[in-house]
């Protein structure tokens, strides 16, 4: 089954979203927990925006030998040494060379022209290929370029030493039909150039389609995917490491392709960024939000109860977390109350267990959870008189509803 590189950019793309700001150490203790995820690449910085950028990216560079570390750098001299300079620890370096090939870039904000950009692309990659084994180019704003201008570009960025070819949706425009289709036509115009070319997707979230176009981009031949932990990044974020990788583990008889990633480390790593960036997932965030393995309705308990997969398409233990949760609420059928009770030591007849039901219903009308102390107030009231919970019960003791 063929491969897809996980090439991770939560320390570069992910940290330049607001209040994500990473220090050099915390970099390292990250870059650690990737290491260990499996990730086959790790973007460390921009080591041309500041002297702490630079020695962060030089932090990782020495610490992680399995995963190639890259660092980013616009098509300018400055910015190429810079990111030298900070890969030289490294075991395993990349440089990663961007330049925008939009029109709407070229001209208004480059203040350039086709031509220059060109120019600018091969110079700096053969500059780059002089002094690091692989160099990496994205084509900036690729998914708003004119297709035959961004095969002209990646045709001289090939031709001056790249083996990377990274077409970002650097804005979240593209819908997966439009991004698969132009990796296909770079692709065929590049020939036969194109088998040794590794071509990348790096897709924003802006319409909510990151993974979407992702999971388009590696149908359409694209071998690694660039992607953050969370999905965080710049304005609504990057394409979800967790989301992407579990959804061609979930989907493999169908894409036919896989990652090299550990996903019993998922969760943890999840867990690490939301600790050292003091920003938590959604509650409903794919695969590691809070409410991603929780059941509330009536219908879903029973069926996860029966066989996990009537509601579940992975199990909470495959990415690392440690179990699913049915939450008792007004949407709680009487299957999941008796296996609450269950769980708490007590054992109640179907009478018992109706009176159980209809107390914890009209306490939910009231509030939004309940606790297993509430669950535990209603099993006495419905025995019609106080009793002491069983050896091993947790009776007494809020739970962790």
């Amino acid at each position: 089954m063929d491969r897809v590189s996980i090439f991770d950019t939560t320390l570069r793309d992910g940290e330049q979203s607001p209040g994500f700001s990473m220090n050099a150490a915390e970099k390292v203790m990250f870059a650690r927990q990737l290491e260990q995820l499996g990730v086959d690449i790790i973007e460390a910085g921009f080591p041309i925006a500041s002297a702490g950028d630079l020695e962060g990216v030089r932090a990782v560079a020495a610490a992680v030998r399995r995963c190639k570390v890259a660092a980013l750098a616009r098509a300018k001299q400055a910015d190429v040494e810079a990111g030298l300079r900070a890969l030289q620890p490294a075991a395993r370096p990349r440089l990663h060379i961007f330049l925008a090939t939009s029109d709407l870039h070229i001209e208004h904000k480059l203040r350039s022209t086709r031509a220059g950009v060109v120019k600018a692309v091969s110079e700096m990659i053969a500059f780059a290929r002089r002094h690091v084994d692989e160099v990496e180019f994205s084509a900036e704003d690729a998914s708003r370029s004119d297709i035959e201008f961004l095969c002209e570009v990646c045709a001289a960025a090939v031709a001056a030493g790249a083996s990377i070819l990274n077409l970002p949706d650097t804005v979240g425009y593209a819908l997966p039909e439009e991004y698969a289709a132009m990796f296909a036509r770079v692709r065929e115009s590049l020939g036969d150039r194109a088998a040794g070319v590794t071509f990348s997707a790096h897709c924003h979230n802006d319409l909510g389609l990151a993974v979407a176009n992702s999971l388009a981009a590696v149908r359409a031949g694209a071998r690694q995917v660039e992607c953050t932990v969370n999905g965080i990044g710049e304005r609504a974020g990057n394409a979800s490491l967790e989301e992407f990788v579990v959804a061609l583990a979930v989907r493999r008889a169908s894409v036919q392709l896989q990652t090299q990633l550990d996903l019993q480390k998922i969760y943890a790593t999840s867990r690490l960024l939301s600790s050292i960036t003091g920003v938590k997932v959604a509650p409903n965030k794919a695969v590691v939000g809070a409410n991603a393995f929780a059941h509330e309705a009536g219908i879903h308990q029973d069926g996860i109860l029966k066989n996990p997969l009537t509601y579940e398409i992975i199990s909470p233990e495959a990415v690392g977390i440690p179990a699913r949760r049915l939450v008792l609420g007004k949407h709680s059928g009487r299957n999941a109350v008796r296996e609450r009770v269950r769980e708490l030591g007590f054992q109640v007849n179907d009478s018992q267990l109706g009176e159980c039901y209809r107390m914890l219903m009209d306490l939910a009308d009231k509030q939004k959870n309940i606790s297993d102390r509430d669950v535990l107030a209603a099993v006495h009231q419905s025995m019609r008189h106080p009793v002491s919970a069983p050896v091993g019960a947790r009776a007494g003791v809020a739970g962790s509803d």
